[in-house]
């Protein structure tokens, strides 16, 4: 569960909306939202995933159903959004646009992603909402750059001038979209921007999100080595509590804000981490790491490492110490986030051995 202080009788209700509430990130801050005592309406492209949405959250928490509305609502189009936004005092905008096939070109990603930011932001302020949190992403904030032993903080910004695979460069330039156009037609609108790292964490439903990919795929046994590389990691439930945060704390406002817990870890230690906490559960997690000279030729030819490219021999270390400084922010410790990951992806079937 979350942990986040629970409203009390004189504390006023608010509402708020979360786009994508079916993703992984936006479920969990809706349960956040829920168990903080707000009122909570939400967005789906499909109506179609409104009952198990529901389901799902009702078997996380009590809730009064009447609190929850769901709406339907496309980041690719204008529709729907000026009645998701009406009347309520927070958006968190967690949602990303889906491209339905793959994209023809990296600016048709960073067009999707930027056009996407800058609807539900027209429509937050015209609405005279009071802040939008943007969840943002650490692919905002540290690609392009040399090696480095310092973590990256929430000063970093990735440089577009290097090399920075699609995905990357398209947050990065919608959330430069999104603070230039606060600045410039807010109309006094607050912005907060939250940037996770490597997302793991319980699921709430039967779902497979890519975030979760890499640790199912050693739980699974899906490859007998490990990937060069190391990142910073966050259980999504303290993601989803940081975002609680920036949205109401006074602090918070203007300021970007890394969600990640400790110092990054090699995918290596992670198998490790998962052995220690698992026990059985991870018999199959490898406990190698392949040497980076054999991930980079291998890399040309396997698909999956073919992903991974950028990352191979990269340490994407930040630090979250500024949310837990100003906002009090305490994320959990890791070894515990992975032992909670492997319980909820075998409680809902996603790994074979479940």
């Amino acid at each position: 569960m979350t942990r986040t202080s629970p409203r009390t009788p004189d504390t006023p209700r608010t509402q708020v909306l979360v786009t994508g509430g079916s993703g992984f990130i936006a479920s969990w801050c809706v349960l956040a939202l829920l168990e903080a005592g707000h009122d909570v309406r939400t967005t789906v492209r499909d109506a179609g995933r409104e009952p198990a949405l529901r389901h799902r959250l009702h078997a996380a928490t009590d809730f009064d159903d009447a609190r929850l509305t769901v709406v339907r609502a496309d980041l690719r189009a204008d529709d729907g959004w000026a009645d998701a936004v009406a009347g309520c005092d927070y958006v968190l905008h967690v949602a990303s646009p889906t491209l339905r096939t793959a994209p023809d070109s990296a600016e048709e990603m960073v067009a999707a992603a930027r056009d996407g930011v800058l609807r539900v932001l027209r429509a937050a302020r015209d609405a005279k909402v009071r802040r939008v949190v943007l969840t943002s992403a650490f692919g905002a904030v540290g690609y392009g750059h040399p090696p480095r032993t310092a973590p990256f903080t929430e000063e970093d910004w990735t440089n577009l001038d290097a090399a920075v695979p699609p995905y990357q460069r398209s947050k990065t330039l919608a959330e430069r979209a999104a603070w230039q156009f606060v600045a410039e037609e807010g109309g006094g609108m607050e912005l907060a921007a939250v940037h996770p790292v490597a997302v793991i964490g319980p699921v709430l439903g039967p779902d497979d999100p890519p975030s979760l990919r890499v640790v199912r795929g050693m739980l699974d046994g899906a490859a007998p080595v490990c990937p060069p590389f190391a990142t910073s990691w966050v259980d999504v439930r303290d993601v989803a509590d940081l975002h609680v945060r920036a949205m109401t704390d006074p602090a918070a406002a203007g300021e970007r804000w890394l969600a990640s817990a400790g110092r990054s870890l090699r995918l290596v230690e992670v198998a490790r981490l998962l052995r220690e906490q698992c026990g059985e559960r991870a018999a199959k997690v490898p406990t190698r790491e392949l040497p980076l000279p054999v991930a980079r030729l291998l890399s040309r030819f396997e698909p999956k490492l073919r992903a991974l490219r950028p990352q191979l021999g990269q340490d994407f270390d930040a630090t979250g110490a500024k949310a837990e400084r100003l906002l009090g922010w305490r994320p959990r410790p890791i070894g515990r986030t992975l032992a909670d990951t492997a319980d909820s992806l075998l409680a809902h079937g996603v790994l074979r051995g479940g």
